[in-house]
């Protein structure tokens, strides 16, 4: 989640606690069409990753998957199911704000819209086929491959 714009409520808790650690709630989202999958590339690194975010104070976690989903890809998604839950790792962003994310990864189905940069977090949008996946971190290839089932149990890490 390095490197994205920083939600305003986060910039006033910020104001108070300095650059400690934050434990955040958010989400990865997933979005799967037949034999291909969403993905951004972000511009804060330039890599290729699924839609992530952060909760709003008190927003549904499935409600902000499909809010991402649609602010940074101008694509309709519809959740189809909670893939898994994850404690990542702490990390320090650019600025030394220190942060660690509960991590909601959804799997989500393309509804309607054509694929395009719709804020200023992505450089590109793009579907991928299934078997030909661009490179992206190891953690963010794990949530796509387990997202890719359309049933299946949530996935915790023990």
């Amino acid at each position: 989640m390095s490197g994205m714009p920083i939600p305003e409520f986060i910039r006033d808790l910020r104001r108070s606690v300095g650059h400690d650690l934050l434990w955040m709630p958010a989400v990865t989202a997933v979005v799967v069409d037949a034999s291909s999958v969403l993905l951004v590339r972000r511009a804060d690194n330039g890599r290729w990753a699924p839609i992530t975010g952060i909760l709003d104070p008190g927003e549904q976690p499935a409600v902000c998957a499909v809010r991402e989903v649609l602010e940074e890809t101008c694509v309709v998604a519809r959740v189809q199911r909670l893939v898994a839950v994850n404690a990542c790792e702490p990390v320090t962003h650019a600025n030394g704000d220190r942060a660690q994310y509960l991590d909601l990864t959804f799997r989500c189905a393309y509804v309607s819209g054509e694929a395009a940069v719709g804020d200023d977090e992505s450089l590109e949008v793009r579907w991928f086929a299934l078997d030909d996946l661009p490179a992206m971190t190891a953690q963010l290839r794990t949530r796509v491959e387990q997202a890719l089932p359309v049933d299946g149990e949530v996935l915790f890490t023990r």
